[in-house]
């Protein structure tokens, strides 16, 4: 077995959800995938970088490749719970039709031994990484530990919060120049900048009882303005679209006839998807 070789198969005894190159054409098996553009984060070069939600660290070594200063990866759900334990009470609750209880993923699925940081720390070591690895809840930590970034990462972790807006307000707090924030959002078609929020209380988005809040990009802007944000740019906003087609005259006198309900703006067809915003403050 060859060095490359070596390498790859120690790579794939990990569990990954980033996809991350290792160098010597060896890439991380991602569960997951990377949506970010061009355009999506600004430039690193000599800047302070925090990453909150790091999980494998992609974005992290991202920044850091890129020539941050400092980059300081934070986690907490993603390191310390035992996601297989956690699906098994999660298909155990599907198939009795309840909801699950959150509060026993610290507890009960929580394990000390931080089973989903290896793959962070495995890749760098490999890469020979700077980024700092902070194990804490970005939710309820005292900020004051941390400090401030020029930049702050805020990528896939605002839909899985209970309280998006309070969150906010915590990166708020601890951003400096500019918060980059990604996020599931929804498009709902006849309702073009409406500022509305879906709620999921159970496991319809994805089957995924972790999923709570999906906003428009109106109402993600919203937020983030609510935060303490002086000003918010989209740089992925909703998918593009045939326009929906009126309801003709004899399609409205068939309903009519049929006694089915008027068609309103609210059946409207939606469209989920991944919204991108700078936030500055």
């Amino acid at each position: 077995m060859d060095e490359r070789e070596e390498l790859q198969a120690r790579t794939d005894e990990h569990i990954w959800f980033h996809t991350i190159d290792l160098g010597q054409g060896v890439v991380t098996k991602g569960l997951g995938g990377h949506w970010h553009g061009p355009d999506t984060f600004p430039d690193f070069a000599g800047r302070s970088v925090l990453d909150i939600g790091a999980w494998d660290g992609y974005y992290s070594f991202l920044a850091e490749r890129q020539g941050a200063d400092r980059v300081v990866a934070l986690d907490h759900y993603a390191w310390g719970v035992d996601f297989g334990a956690r699906t098994a009470y999660w298909n155990d609750c599907i198939a009795r039709g309840a909801l699950p209880d959150h509060s026993r993923d610290l507890v009960d699925f929580w394990a000390p031994e931080l089973p989903g940081r290896r793959g962070f720390e495995f890749a760098a070591s490999v890469l020979h990484s700077k980024v700092e690895p902070v194990l804490a809840d970005f939710a309820t930590m005292d900020l004051a530990e941390i400090g401030r970034f020029d930049v702050v990462l805020y990528l896939g972790v605002l839909y899985h919060m209970k309280e998006p807006l309070t969150c906010l307000e915590r990166v708020r707090a601890v951003t400096k120049e500019m918060a980059v924030i990604e996020t599931e959002a929804v498009h709902i078609e006849g309702l073009e900048g409406s500022s509305l929020v879906q709620f999921h209380a159970g496991d319809a988005l994805r089957a995924d009882f972790g999923n709570w809040y999906v906003p428009t990009i109106e109402a993600l802007h919203s937020w983030c303005r609510a935060a303490g944000f002086s000003s918010v740019r989209t740089i992925l906003g909703p998918p593009a679209g045939p326009p929906i087609e009126s309801e003709s005259r004899r399609d409205r006198l068939g309903r009519r006839i049929s006694g089915l309900p008027r068609r309103t703006k609210l059946s409207a067809p939606s469209a989920n998807y991944r919204a991108v915003v700078h936030a500055i403050p």
